[in-house]
């Protein structure tokens, strides 16, 4: 019998992906108390404020000066779809959206035709430390869906279901099923023009939790699909008697079942899946097309509208402390949802 298994790889910061996926980055950052403005209450030097990457203390700034995270930025033809474990994420973008989503939340925000966003990651806590983790994966466009309209929609935590399965011995995996479904198990729709709307694209994104010594067997799925595991935390895994560590990958058969044996900790795993769009793919920074020229003409549409503008004083725009979990959409409509963690 052939293993499942077509490739491991181990993992990076931005972690390798397949069509239909750009990349995925898992930012943990362990970041100290807020201060007044809600940035760190810690000293700022030796770090390359503005493109601070590097961990130092558990943290990074990223592209932040005051408040860690990404001030205002511009994007065309893909989407984002970002999964907040823990912390908070505060959006703003060129069409006057805002919110504030974190605790298990999902934003999946269609860049299309182009537009500017902001994502900082506000520590609110002044008492105590500020955790942050979280997914941001790209997904791509196909041609026919680069100049969508821009959008944005929220997958709250609360809508967002799990599937539970028990194991011979009695050890439980729990899946958090934000894209595509398993058995019965169906998520919120993902954003209208997404790849992942069509049911037959199969994309699938999945937060695999195992207890220690938990057994799971990974369900087929159709055949031609691409399909990776990420083991991103635990002692080990075994995947079909493959030994995967933490932080490597592994790209599977998408028409087979995998069984995953966990090992003596509880272990985490992500599943990304989907049919390939199977289009020319050309990448300069955070513009993804078909074709070089499609690239420079994203600049120059960049360079000439800015994409709407930026309607905020701040770049690095924030919101009140107080302020709970919520999403302002460009047509008027508003979601309000408690600030559970604090």
């Amino acid at each position: 019998m052939t293993s499942p298994i077509l490739a491991i790889r181990k993992l990076g910061f931005q972690w390798e992906t397949q069509d239909p996926f750009l990349f995925c980055v898992h930012h943990l950052d362990l970041y100290p108390a807020g201060n007044d403005e809600f940035g760190p209450a810690a000293s700022l030097t030796g770090r390359n404020i503005g493109q601070d990457f590097t961990t130092k203390d558990g943290w990074r700034m990223y592209h932040g000066e005051t408040v860690p995270g990404f001030p205002a930025h511009p994007h065309r033809g893909f989407e984002t779809v970002t999964v907040v474990l823990k912390g908070f994420v505060d959006h703003s973008d060129s069409h006057g959206s805002e919110g504030r989503y974190g605790d298990g939340d999902v934003q999946w925000m269609t860049a299309g035709s182009g537009l500017q966003h902001a994502e900082m990651f506000p520590l609110l806590d002044k008492n105590n430390p500020n955790p942050m983790e979280l997914f941001q994966i790209w997904i791509n466009l196909p041609k026919a869906k680069k100049f969508a309209p821009p959008f944005y929609k929220m997958l709250w935590s609360e809508d967002i279901p799990a599937f539970s399965q028990t194991d011979e011995k009695g050890k439980q995996t729990e899946i958090t099923v934000i894209a595509g479904k398993i058995e019965e198990v169906v998520p919120p729709a993902p954003a209208p023009d997404s790849w992942a709307f069509p049911a037959e694209n199969e994309v699938a994104i999945w937060i695999i939790k195992m207890e220690a010594g938990a057994v799971f067997e990974l369900p087929p799925a159709s055949k031609g699909l691409n399909r990776s595991l990420y083991f991103y935390r635990g002692s080990e895994v075994a995947i079909t008697g493959t030994t995967l560590k933490p932080m490597h990958s592994a790209e599977l058969k998408s028409d087979e079942s995998v069984l995953i044996e966990n090992g003596d900790q509880e272990g985490y795993l992500l599943l990304l899946q989907g049919k390939p769009i199977a289009e020319p793919v050309v990448q300069h920074g955070p513009f993804v097309m078909n074709s070089v020229e499609e690239i420079h003409q994203a600049f120059n549409d960049y360079r000439k509208t800015q994409f709407g503008g930026w309607p905020f004083k701040r770049y690095d725009n924030v919101h009140p402390r107080e302020k709970g979990r919520f999403a302002s959409y460009s047509d008027g409509r508003k979601e309000e949802k408690p600030l559970n963690q604090l």
